[in-house]
């Protein structure tokens, strides 16, 4: 080894000399001289990598005091660049002077420029001299056919070296050394949105190394994911799941993201937030469990810190439906289990949730939703159900799948039959789910009291709206509704307004009176969307039923756009506007806490 570094030391000054010449002389002669002697430089920059790669870079530049003259040189020689395989070898021994951990002005000063050079080797490929011009006319070519080849070929040089890294797994003799890998993706930081740097890009972020650690910079990660976001790259599926599996920050503002542009978009419009969550990509890569989770659980925050707010339910109940089309497609038989998924659930109610109802007759839709109501009821007031989480976590699993509760009222209202009390429960649930068993009973004396009146108003030969305003009217020796048995009431009036055949001559007349502010106004409209939406998943035919929901949704938010004071605000729980800035700052506040809230 000692011979080796004294040849590669006489060497060093032989090739240093050379440089010089070839850069300060532009003539012909010059040119074939550098042709000449490529091969043989090469050769001294495979040496030179050998030798650099032992040592750190304070002891290079200890020993190779005019080692940045000689990379520098190099590293603006058209030629060199242009031969063979020394751009690559290049690289890595430009890589070989960072220092990991910079201590001082000097050494991040060494690193900064460093790094320029990287970048220059990579991305540049643009000169001015005058030997580049008389190179390339020599071989025929124009400037811009020659400079993105010599780019491309030598991305497609180092993702066939990252491949094959990858195939000989175990074989350290054959493969790529982590640091190469760690700093070809530092390099590559800025240059991601290039579209000749992608396959480089995406053969880092698909290469599985052996090393107990991550060996890509985490600046790569970020960089990657703007890029992605912002649509400023385009990236495979599956390069866009390993950057995400291998770096929860980037899948973290992922969510946020879409978080955003769903709280920013025009509300009431499911079919649009389905197009926002399938070009997002996340219900795609949540079919991998760790991402499902990781997703659902910023869902989950979302829900508590914004008091329940509509965009946060319906996000939630399309993610599901997506999520769940895509584990479908995917997998014909599952990869992982549905415990996996939800592992704080009872397996068998998942199981239950999960069910298609369009897989369903519907006259026998009532089994699964008596099962679902039976299986929550039981887990929520009896106590040895620990195991399966308290009131919320059922809530925050059914509402996933919350189209069973606006199946349940759509049962409710068009059976003639007694209302099950499974039914009533479910429904009671859904709409309230920290109500204690006496207050959700109570609330199930209230609908079934409106479905008693209902009833009697769908056998009526005449209907006029001041007969429904009364059937829902409040019994004056009670306590005044709560907000969310208001709520549930007006559903059902809806629903009895789309399928009840008297229902289509008076509703606009019904709804006027039932919303009287801005608020309820969008909330009729989002139930409206929600309800069309449902149907056209399930395949429902309601002709004259869907007419009238699609006419309603129109005028409604006509109105609601007349009024911009009002349009674009989120309504909580308690019924209250909330400004889109305010959701989202909540829903911030709450996805990036670490304490469980």
């Amino acid at each position: 080894m000692a011979q080796d570094s004294v040849g590669f030391s006489s060497d060093y000054q032989f090739w240093m000399q050379k440089l010089s010449l070839w850069d300060q002389a532009s003539t012909l002669e010059t040119q074939k001289d550098t042709c000449l002697h490529l091969p043989r430089f090469q050769e001294f920059l495979r040496q030179m990598y050998e030798v650099l790669k032992e040592m750190d870079s304070n002891m290079i530049i200890e020993r190779f005091p005019t080692i940045g003259q000689l990379l520098a040189k190099t590293c603006w020689n058209p030629f060199i660049l242009a031969f063979d395989e020394s751009q690559k070898i290049l690289l890595w021994c430009l890589c070989c002077l960072i220092n990991k951990e910079p201590q001082n002005s000097e050494e991040l000063k060494l690193n900064s420029w460093t790094r320029g050079l990287l970048s220059h080797v990579l991305s540049a490929f643009k000169f001015d001299t005058k030997e580049v011009g008389l190179f390339i006319q020599g071989l025929g070519y124009a400037p811009a056919d020659y400079y993105p080849g010599l780019l491309k070929n030598m991305v497609l040089s180092l993702v066939s070296e990252l491949r094959e890294n990858h195939l000989n797994g175990f074989n350290t003799q054959r493969r790529m050394a982590p640091e190469k890998i760690r700093f070809l993706s530092r390099v590559c930081v800025p240059l991601v949105t290039l579209p000749d740097i992608q396959p480089l890009v995406e053969a880092l972020l698909t290469y599985h190394g052996h090393e107990p650690q991550e060996v890509l910079w985490p600046e790569f990660f970020d960089a990657v994911n703007e890029a992605f976001l912002l649509k400023k790259i385009s990236l495979p599926t599956s390069a866009v799941i390993c950057l995400w599996l291998r770096h929860l920050p980037s899948l973290e503002k992922a969510t946020l993201h879409l978080f955003e542009k769903l709280i920013s978009s025009e509300r009431n419009f499911l079919r649009r937030i389905e197009c926002f969550l399938k070009d997002s990509l996340l219900p795609e890569a949540a079919c991998y469990p760790a991402i499902f989770r990781i997703v659902d659980e910023m869902f989950r925050y979302a829900l508590l810190e914004t008091d329940g707010a509509p965009e946060v339910l319906a996000a939630i109940q399309v993610f599901t439906w997506c999520f769940v089309e895509a584990l479908e497609k995917q997998n014909k038989q599952l990869k992982f289990t549905l415990k996996t998924y939800f592992p704080y659930a009872s397996p068998s109610l998942v199981m239950v949730l999960l069910q298609h109802p369009k897989d369903i007759p519907q006259k026998l839709w009532h089994q699964p939703l008596k099962h679902i109501s039976e299986m929550l009821r039981e887990i929520v007031e009896d106590q040895t159900h620990g195991s399966y989480g308290g009131p919320f976590e059922c809530w925050f699993l059914f509402i996933h799948f919350g189209g069973w509760a606006d199946i349940a009222a759509e049962q409710l209202v068009m059976s003639e039959a007694e209302p099950p009390e499974a039914l009533l429960w479910l429904l009671a649930f859904s709409h309230s789910p920290r109500d204690r068993s006496q207050q959700r009973a109570q609330t199930m004396v209230e609908v079934k009291a409106v479905l008693s009146h209902l009833k009697k108003l769908l056998r009526s030969p005449t209907l006029s709206a001041r007969d429904l305003q009364a059937a829902a009217a409040e019994s004056q020796d009670r306590d005044p509704r709560p907000p969310s048995c208001q709520q549930l009431i007006r559903h059902l009036l809806l629903n009895f307004l789309l399928w009840a055949p008297g229902g289509h001559a008076i509703a606009r007349e019904v709804i006027t009176l039932m919303a009287p502010t801005d608020e309820l106004s969008n909330e009729i409209a989002g139930f409206l969307d929600q309800t069309l939406y449902r149907w056209d998943r399930l395949c429902l035919e309601a002709p004259r039923s869907r007419k009238l929901a699609r006419e309603l949704l129109a005028e409604l938010h006509a109105h609601i756009q007349h009024r911009p004071a009002a349009h674009g605000a989120a309504v909580h729980a308690t019924g209250s506007p909330r400004s889109r800035d305010e959701t989202m700052r909540l829903i911030r506040r709450g996805t990036s806490s670490e304490d469980e809230p």
